[in-house]
């Protein structure tokens, strides 16, 4: 009978508009607090998850942007070593240049071809191409070589066509050995080249460091120069520092591969602005749901006195008043959590077609956010309902 009776006063003294822009303001709140949640863990899985990982986006080609006033756009020693330093770099690999003259050409009449060409070396760790051929030592007459598949490329959809070549696949290139001539003040030595892969990541024609190391020695025409070109590793190619720190410094890179962080910038500031005003509604919320238990003890505060005077305890009000407030709280935050977990779902279906792959459940993080906002909810409304019933009991 004392909870039939505590129900009629309580529900006599809550206003239906002050309940419902109570609940109003405080779903929009918590589900905005979710939304960016969320969103912000969904963004660092498809820059970081391993089934969205790019290892040939994580390595980038850096040289300096070509000033026709210079007669050397190399890097120096001093700015690759500032490039190494940098946070958002992991490694730095120097690509070296051959100097001396290179031109390769068909073993037979059946594929003919000759091009002069230029090779490059970088320590192994940078290179995108795993293969057992990839050695060379002091005495052999074969150079294992990794070309760009860019060549390959060019020379199907470009120069066989024009010439009325036939057409070559990966294997018909590994499988052709190549006559390499190299020019130097004593003659022309001859070696045979052979293909062992092709790479995404370096647009050039690279050979073993050691094999590039002992032919400059040997036939090199030129004495050392600086790094024209560098390999970095890093984390995230999207990384706005980054851009800024090339640009800022006269380098450049792969603009593919650097495009999203004018994305990531606009994603930054889309969580971070959800997120504040999130929050900011978050405390309005509370402040309008204090007010409005305040506002409802007020109005039933003569009935609590005369319950107290009855013998009713304070305490016993308390824990009755919790009872009737916080369901309705917990009812938000589960509809916050479904309203959330749906536009994840739309989110997972919508990004599967675009080949980025994102988990449709929701992550721990958004949940421990729901249930810190219930916390809060939780404290500020028995502190509220603590204070207001002593007073009026008192």
């Amino acid at each position: 009978m004392l909870h039939q009776l505590l129900t009629k006063i309580i529900n006599t003294g809550i206003g239906g508009t002050r309940r419902w822009l109570a609940s109003i303001g405080l779903f929009v709140a918590v589900l905005l607090i979710l939304l960016a949640t969320q969103l912000q863990v969904n963004y660092n899985n498809l820059l970081y998850g391993s089934s969205n990982r790019d290892s040939i986006a994580n390595f980038l080609v850096i040289n300096k942007v070509v000033d026709g006033n210079k007669m050397d756009n190399s890097l120096t020693s001093k700015e690759i070593n500032q490039l190494r330093q940098q946070p958002f770099v992991q490694a730095v690999g120097e690509l070296t240049n051959s100097r001396f003259k290179v031109s390769a050409q068909s073993p037979s009449n059946q594929v003919p071809f000759y091009t002069d060409l230029f090779f490059e070396s970088v320590p192994n760790q940078f290179i995108d191409v795993q293969n057992k051929g990839w050695t060379w030592k002091q005495g052999d007459v074969t150079i294992p070589m990794i070309v760009p598949n860019q060549f390959l490329d060019l020379y199907n959809f470009g120069f066989a066509p024009s010439q009325n070549l036939a057409q070559l696949s990966q294997d018909m290139v590994m499988a052709l050995p190549v006559v390499i001539n190299v020019q130097h003040p004593g003659g022309l030595q001859t070696f045979t080249g052979r293909v062992v892969g092709f790479s995404d990541r370096i647009s050039s024609v690279l050979v073993p460091e050691n094999f590039l190391d002992w032919a400059n020695k040997q036939f090199g025409t030129r004495q050392q120069a600086n790094t024209s070109r560098v390999v970095i590793r890093t984390a995230d190619a999207g990384d706005p520092a980054l851009a800024v720190y090339l640009k800022n410094n006269g380098l450049k890179t792969d603009a593919e591969k650097t495009r999203f962080s004018k994305y990531r910038l606009i994603v930054d500031v889309v969580v971070k602005a959800s997120a504040s005003t999130g929050v900011v509604l978050l405390l309005f919320a509370l402040l309008v749901f204090s007010l409005f238990v305040q506002l409802t003890i007020a109005a039933t505060s003569a009935d609590i006195q005369l319950l107290v005077s009855l013998g009713t305890s304070p305490t016993q009000l308390q824990r009755f008043l919790m009872q009737k407030f916080m369901p309705a709280n917990l009812i938000i935050c589960a509809v916050c959590l479904v309203t959330v977990w749906l536009v994840q779902f739309a989110a997972q279906q919508f990004l599967i077609n675009q080949q980025l792959l994102i988990s449709p459940m929701l992550s721990l993080y958004t949940v421990a956010a729901a249930l810190a906002i219930i916390l809060v909810l939780w404290l500020v409304t028995r502190a509220t309902v603590r204070k207001y019933i002593f007073s009026v009991a008192g």
